[in-house]
Order: structure tokens, then sequence, then C-alpha cells
């Protein structure tokens, strides 16, 4: 399945970006079946807890999921509990995903870790989809008489890796991290025939923003840099690392 690229990608995080004891206490946001707590438990020994809208999903066993609108409620435990949270394809599917980044803030330990994905707008792909159908990869019409939450027709919020940056900064976090799970593959010969034009256009609109309209930070600067990065235009997810410090 290509979601368990996105799961490799976070282990790798979690493995790279901190030194959590045998017994740390680890949040997975939106846990559905609980594949990613299943392979989490592989690697480590952490004490997991799990929330979603429905605790009907979970398959791992004697797992405990916590029921939660993630809209309108606050997370349900109290502050500086967990020393993780991941939160893997979710806030896609939320009406407010900063809210939920100020609370991932709240419940994380200081030194806490954050690891969160989303689908890539940036793909070459979905930059191409959008232009000519006005509508990012894995964002389509939505549907007036139903909400599914479980699948694309779920996806509500098209969500800018900047954006996902610029709100953990604002809900505290640092050492602020993005990456993509994989290239795909067939994104390759598309980008060979816009990478100069869109290389061209870019430094055209940076050199505006930055001198024009002033937009462009020392802060912001290395994030802007990205935009235009060979792993936001061939990767397929963006996954996105903070610290609280």
């Amino acid at each position: 399945m290509s979601t368990y690229a996105i799961y490799d990608s976070v282990l790798e995080k979690i493995k790279n970006k901190g030194r959590f004891s045998s017994q740390a206490r680890l949040l997975d946001i939106g846990s559905g079946k609980g594949e990613l707590i299943r392979l989490l438990k592989a690697k480590w020994d952490f004490h997991t807890s799990a929330c979603d809208y429905t605790d009907k999903l979970m398959e791992v066993e004697g797992q405990k999921v916590d029921i939660v609108d993630l809209n309108t409620d606050p997370l349900p435990y109290a502050d500086h509990t967990f020393d993780i949270v991941t939160c893997t394809e979710v806030i896609e599917h939320l009406e407010n995903f900063r809210r939920l980044l100020r609370e991932i803030y709240r419940v994380l330990k200081s030194q806490g870790l954050v690891v969160l994905s989303t689908p890539n707008l940036l793909n070459i792909k979905s930059r191409i989809r959008f232009f000519s159908f006005g509508f990012w990869n894995l964002f389509g019409p939505l549907p007036f008489d139903r909400i599914q939450r479980e699948d694309t027709d779920g996806h509500i919020s098209p969500i800018h890796f900047f954006y996902i940056v610029h709100g953990l900064r604002e809900a505290g976090f640092s050492h602020i991290e993005v990456s993509t799970d994989k290239y795909q593959r067939s994104s390759i010969f598309a980008l060979s025939l816009f990478y100069i034009p869109i290389k061209f256009l870019g430094a055209a609109s940076f050199f505006k923003e930055q001198w024009k309209y002033r937009t462009i930070q020392k802060e912001n600067l290395p994030y802007v840099k990205l935009i235009n990065s060979l792993d936001l235009m061939l990767g397929r997810t963006v996954i996105a690392t903070g610290l609280k410090p």
C-alpha cells in the first residue's frame, strides 16, 4: 500500500529527530485502523494513545481510542502529556488545522516532537491539474449531499506546505523541517517539460516578492526557497516535523 511509504517516513523522522526512551508516550491523531501504531510498537516499546472520530476502526488489540471531533473539541489530554504526536493524512480533513496544531503544542512535553503529513499540492502533476482543471491532486469537486470522512471526498482543506510551516511557527514550534515521503516516477517526464519555465517564472516572482512587496524575510526565506525544489515538485506527500522548545 502506498500509505506505508508515509508511515516509513514518519518512523524515520522519529528515529532521527529525538532521543526518546523506550517508555516514551506517543499520541497518534486520526489513528484509523492503527497501522501506524502497529509499526511503532514493532520498533519501540512506546506507551501509545490514539484518538479519532470513532473507535470502530481500530484493529490493534488492546489499543484504546479516545473519540474526539477535531473540528470542535480540544484534545482530551492534559498539558505536557506526550513526548511524540503523529498526525498522518488528517489535517486535509479539518475545517481549521491551525487549531489542531495549537492543541498538539499544548499536549506535548518540552522537547516533544510532532510529525504530520498531508498531500503535496506542489507536485508537478498537481500543479498541472490545478492549471488545467482548478483542483489539486486528491482534491476535487466535493459532493454536496454527504460527508465522507475516510476518503478523498473528505479532503476539504488543501493545505500548502508553507502554511503548515507558518501554523507550526505560530503555535510555538521550532526546528521545523519539511520533506516528502517518496518521488512519483510519473512526474519526472512532466517536470522535464516544465522545469525551466517554472524556475524562470519562479525567480521573477521571487524577485518581486522580495523587493517590491517585501514579503520575504530572513525567517521565511528557507521555506520560500523550497517551493520549486525537486523534493516538492516530485514528492507525493509532505512530511513536516517540529519540536516544542
